[in-house]
């Protein structure tokens, strides 16, 4: 195994985590957001009220998401897998 299939496959694998977090990341990004301009021009300053929501929408965007990701992460698995007889050698 050559240090250039090492880069290859350690690059691969953090693409791959940056794309299968990036629909939560956002999610909770622009949740954040919303709430916190809500919170600015009601004046209402109560941290608990930033939680409820962006969990829930996370939850929620995570179970519509969870089919995409994991065909994501399934793919990667197998072609890692197929690969290891040309890494090896």
């Amino acid at each position: 195994m050559t240090d250039t299939t090492v880069v290859m496959v350690a690059k691969e694998a953090i693409k791959l985590s940056l794309v299968l977090s990036a629909p939560l990341l956002l999610t909770a990004l622009v949740v954040g957001l919303a709430i916190s301009i809500f919170q600015a021009v009601t004046q209402i300053q109560e941290m608990t009220l930033t939680f409820v929501p962006k969990i829930l929408a996370m939850v929620l965007v995570l179970f519509f998401s969870l089919p995409w990701l994991l065909k994501k992460l399934v793919t990667y698995t197998e072609n890692l897998i197929l690969s290891i007889p040309g890494i090896v050698k």
